[in-house]
């Protein structure tokens, strides 16, 4: 791809990112640009036991949020079955949703439970959600019902 024809396809990108951005709704904790799991990888975590960025250039929208691959092959298995991927609660920390509140996922802090993806806010946080994930699981699962599409400043 020429310089030229990259810089355009970033642009329309970046449109797209944006225009999607504005019909997000608080159920996905994403960027102001729509961008999802702060540019993680959501499939990297199943495949390679580990946080990893993705690539800018090799993208999928889902849901009006903006995920990136850190290869193709993520991208493929990604589009193929994106419900299988995503974190649980939006991305947004397992721990604060057990708690009735939406606070930022930090895609580091994270753990596979039964196959599916949870984030926590902080290493601390994560520290006190691993002594009783099965009931801070079930917590969260009874407020996600009532927190889902408020806005995080509505739970403040």
């Amino acid at each position: 791809m020429t310089p030229i024809k990259t810089l355009l396809t970033a642009a329309s990108l970046t449109l797209a990112v944006a225009t999607s951005a504005l019909a997000a709704g608080p159920e996905l904790n994403a960027s102001s640009t729509g961008l999802a799991l702060q540019g993680y990888d959501p499939v990297a975590y199943f495949t390679l036991g580990a946080p990893t960025k993705g690539d800018w250039t090799i993208t999928t929208i889902y849901n009006d949020a903006t995920y990136r691959f850190a290869n193709e092959e993520h991208k493929a298995a990604f589009e193929a079955d994106p419900e299988a991927y995503l974190p649980e609660y939006g991305g947004y920390c397992a721990f604060g949703a057990a708690m009735g509140f939406k606070f930022d996922g930090d895609p580091n802090y994270w753990r596979i439970v039964d196959g599916e993806l949870f984030l926590n806010i902080s290493q601390d946080i994560q520290e006190r959600w691993v002594t009783d994930i099965p009931g801070f699981i079930e917590m969260a699962d009874t407020n996600w019902v009532e927190i889902e599409d408020k806005d995080p400043a509505e739970l403040q």
